[in-house]
């Protein structure tokens, strides 16, 4: 092979990476011109038209698939015997990009960009939109580099890595009329429930549980997201299933009663993806290991916060226990991190 061709496959698996020509002359520190002009040599000398416009963006064509298909591999591996080690935060100038819910978003966001104004100040984060059951399709296509998203499949060329196991409870307004005394069962079937679903399913795994006793809900009503949630709550007499994490400052700012679920609903882990071509990717791996340090991180705080609140309610009895346990500050800390004032009420069980 020529070292022009060479040179040629390296600016074609910036493109396919990418997804985009300004995205692939950024990573490769080429003007758009210079890789827009390489495409043109592309197309001459491989006989396709390698990417069609498709609205904003572009989209390759078979045979562009079916030749990175091939190449990945070996052009992973020549780059790694030349530059074993070219990722250095402190001068890297890349852009990677998360497929995350809002609520990941919102846990990792912060604290990630704190680690980059810190140590990597030329380092891009963006979020890209995240349909869980496609996350892996997203990183296929090279839509982004890390996805996280509840993921029970089994590819051979999408890596994981476990992050957390969700803590199903049931959430409500604290003045409803349910939140008066223990949530039993029959209480909970015969109430109206809101559930979250991202796909517009009203099948969730809170009603593949009861359909295990024999039982079945009402979902009166669904929203796609989360940050609907407590307002709808606060305001009607629904309840809600959902992981204790994403609704943590309603929660332990007495906003939302909780309780524990009356039906043992089995969560679905969180993970961490990526695509196996970037398996040594040190630019990725460097990523990778903050936001897996930041969610463990998060979720153990939490946890430490919610073994404070009995599930019943915000229990003023555990805070004075926890209190006396000299645990106090850790609860304090943790609301300022939360960015909430704690405080002591007492619900009725």
């Amino acid at each position: 092979m020529r070292p022009q061709e060479l040179n040629l496959l390296m600016i074609f698996d910036a493109i396919m990476t990418e997804g985009a020509i300004t995205r692939a002359a950024d990573r490769l520190s080429m003007t758009q011109p210079a890789v827009s002009n390489a495409l043109s040599r592309m197309r001459a000398v491989w006989g396709d038209e390698l990417f069609v416009k498709d609205g904003r963006g572009i989209q390759p064509t078979a045979f562009a698939k079916n030749m990175w298909s091939q190449i990945q591999t070996p052009l992973s591996a020549l780059e790694d015997a030349i530059n074993p080690d070219q990722f250095d935060p402190a001068t890297a100038t890349r852009t990677f990009r998360i497929a995350a819910t809002d609520t990941f978003v919102d846990v990792i966001w912060g604290p990630l960009r704190q680690v980059i104004e810190r140590e990597a100040p030329g380092i891009n984060i963006y979020a890209v939109p995240n349909p869980t059951i496609e996350s892996a399709d997203i990183l296929k296509a090279a839509e982004a580099e890390l996805a996280i998203s509840k993921y029970t499949q089994s590819e051979s060329v999408i890596r994981s890595e476990h992050l957390l196991d969700p803590s199903y409870v049931v959430v409500m307004r604290p003045d409803h009329p349910l939140a008066q005394e223990q949530l039993t069962l029959e209480q909970f079937i015969n109430a109206d429930h809101l559930l979250v679903s991202l796909t517009g399913d009203v099948t969730g795994p809170t009603d593949l549980a009861l359909q295990s006793l024999g039982k079945k809900r009402r979902v009166a009503m669904s929203v796609n997201n989360f940050f609907n949630v407590p307002g709808l709550l606060k305001q009607t007499n629904l309840i809600c299933v959902a992981p204790s994490m994403v609704l943590e400052r309603e929660i332990f700012s007495k906003q939302l009663a909780v309780f524990e679920s009356p039906v043992e609903v089995s969560p679905t882990p969180v993970s961490l993806l990526w695509h196996k071509r970037q398996d040594h990717d040190p630019g990725l791996q460097w990523l990778r290991r903050h936001v897996v340090r930041i969610i463990h991180e998060r979720v153990e705080q939490h946890q430490q916060l919610l073994n404070q609140c009995c599930r019943k309610g915000y229990c003023e009895q555990a805070v004075l226990e926890a209190k006396a346990q000299h645990h106090y500050e850790c609860i304090t800390q943790a609301c300022e991190q939360l960015d909430i004032e704690p405080k002591v009420v007492t619900t009725a069980r």
